[in-house]
């Protein structure tokens, strides 16, 4: 993956508690392929599927509702990136929207945030180089 310039989409990403029938699912409706993806998070390992278009570019991800995504809905979620992700959150509350989650990796750094727009939308913000 390259660089990504604000405001672009990175991925599109569902969450589910079924990830193996999600996949196979996508993989018959709209032709994806999936490349196994090791997630390892305090006490559980397990396989999230990065799902790849027919000419094997990522378009996004099918992951398993545990670890970091144990809270996230099981919407096709968009992550947008932006330039910083704490300073989008705090702009998205001035705003009316609603800061719904917060992911941290390892270091304490954040990963990404799930955001709700004063209609009710929702997507994520993180920051790619």
């Amino acid at each position: 993956m390259g660089a990504y310039n604000v405001g672009q989409i990175i991925s599109a990403d569902v969450t589910t508690d079924d990830a193996e029938a999600m996949r196979d699912f996508y993989t018959k409706v709209i032709g994806w392929d999936s490349e196994d993806m090791k997630i390892t998070d305090e006490r559980d390992t397990y396989t999230d599927y990065v799902m790849k278009d027919s000419a094997g570019n990522w378009t996004g991800g099918i992951c398993h509702r545990r670890g970091v995504n144990k809270d996230l809905p099981p919407v096709w979620l968009v992550y947008i990136n932006v330039e910083d992700i704490e300073a989008s959150c705090k702009i998205c509350e001035e705003n009316g929207g609603k800061v719904l989650h917060r992911s941290y990796g390892e270091k304490g750094n954040i990963l990404y945030a799930v955001i709700q727009d004063p209609a009710g939308a929702i997507l994520a913000i993180t920051k790619e180089a």
